[in-house]
């Protein structure tokens, strides 16, 4: 199928490139040779400005689980919108919102809201080097954990800058990156269990955190191996260091999280994304006495925080809205679509005599244009051909399904099986110049 003409995405961005570098302000969402742009949503599905419709199967990157124009959620921020949109005092809404994370996450005592998931991890992280006194973190390679310089680190390594598997290095993803900042950045290779001890034991006395995503995109969304998380847990204790689980994307695997699902006992968590029902968000939620670093009661905290749209109470109240849909029924309805998705390209490969797989959990999946096995960065690295999977989703998107550019996919309960079904007939027909 060609691409459908789209002249109102064309004139539009000529005019982005005036006023905004290469016409963009989402790295995540540009296209050549120019970006498609969205006039409204429904459901499942996107309309964009010259009136093409596609099918969302990313979900503004995993943040929109119940698609576009959710009732309870459109009434609840029409509401607030009424209301006020933003003061400079707490509200109400704040603390329901709390009260429901603290319900569905055990390891959560008290939270504290951010505007963004990048700002939920650097916080996290400034909390742990407060609390522990310590400088150094350490990353799982190639996990995305957001912009914070050291969060960054080595989320886009490659072979020629990223050491033995036995000491990885610490690589820059922004040019001009202090060496001050890598130096305090302990690399650690994803689900190798022996390994990645020897690294954290070696760090001593100077660790203050270990952040990890149990199911990390941009390694690959292989799912993290049980005795790989017992291993951080049981270490960071030994250590004296506090161990971080992101769980911004994540959060989606499950009524309690992917902590729940995973049997895992973390000291801070981070959230974002569907917590906010579609409108911008970050938390950061741990333990009384962790979380008191940031207490302001008696006197001076440790770490301050302000912001000035933190916990506003449009995110507040949509966020509430979402999670209260967000019921086991809906839980299970999604691993269902997922589960459906699974079966429907896997016959695809076979049919087309394609050598693939998919990875992920529950509502999230990601394509791979291989059959090597997957378990880290460095193995999705080699056994991926990025620029292939990169042409399939511009296939897809020509064919009318939305994923993201590395193969990422995140259903919503906006979605029934004849959308998976739909799904699965785009990829059918843009798998067809990668038959063999």
């Amino acid at each position: 199928m060609s691409a459908p003409a789209t002249p109102n995405s064309e004139n539009l961005y000529a005019r982005a490139r005036e006023v905004m570098p290469g016409g963009n302000t989402r790295t995540t969402v540009y296209r050549k040779p120019h970006q498609i742009y969205a006039w409204r949503g429904d459901g499942c599905r996107i309309t964009d400005v010259d009136c093409h419709v596609r099918i969302d199967a990313l979900g503004n990157f995993t943040s929109l689980i119940h698609g576009y124009g959710n009732r309870q959620i459109l009434e609840a921020a029409t509401r607030q919108l009424e209301a006020g949109t933003c003061f400079g005092m707490p509200t109400e809404s704040e603390i329901r919102l709390s009260e429901i994370l603290c319900d569905r996450l055990p390891s959560v005592e008290q939270l504290r809201y951010t505007n963004s998931g990048t700002e939920a991890v650097m916080n996290a992280i400034k909390a742990a080097r407060a609390y522990t006194g310590r400088p150094k973190i350490a990353k799982c390679e190639g996990a995305y954990h957001g912009t914070y310089d050291p969060a960054e680190t080595s989320q886009d390594a490659t072979p020629a800058t990223w050491g033995d598997i036995d000491r990885p290095g610490s690589v820059p993803t922004a040019k001009g990156t202090p060496q001050g900042v890598l130096d305090d950045v302990v690399v650690i290779p994803f689900n190798n269990t022996p390994v990645a001890e020897a690294i954290l034991r070696a760090s001593g006395n100077s660790l203050a955190a270990v952040l990890v995503d149990v199911m990390p995109n941009r390694a690959g969304l292989v799912p993290a191996k049980p005795e790989y998380l017992a291993m951080l847990r049981r270490v960071t204790r030994e250590l004296g260091a506090l161990l971080i689980l992101d769980e911004v994307i994540t959060f989606r695997l499950g009524y309690n999280g992917a902590q729940g699902r995973f049997d895992i006992d973390p000291d801070f968590t981070t959230l974002g994304k569907i917590i906010g029902g579609g409108f911008a968000i970050g938390a950061i939620g741990g333990r009384a006495e962790v979380m008191s670093v940031f207490d302001p009661s008696k006197g001076p905290p440790a770490v301050p925080h302000g912001g000035t749209f933190s916990a506003n109470p449009m995110s507040m109240s949509a966020g509430i809205a979402a999670l209260e849909e967000l019921t086991p029924a809906a839980f299970e309805k999604l691993e269902a679509l997922g589960d459906r998705f699974d079966q429907g390209i896997g016959a695809c490969f076979a049919r087309h005599g394609i050598k693939g797989q998919v990875a992920g959990l529950g509502s999230l999946r990601r394509v791979h244009l291989t059959d090597a096995p997957l378990s880290d960065y460095r193995s999705t690295f080699a056994a991926d051909g990025a620029a292939r999977v990169s042409a399939l989703a511009k296939a897809l998107f020509d064919e009318g399904v939305i994923i993201a550019g590395n193969g990422l996919m995140a259903f919503s309960t906006a979605m029934e099986d004849a959308d998976i079904d739909e799904i699965v007939r785009a990829f059918d027909r843009a798998l067809l110049p990668f038959a063999s």
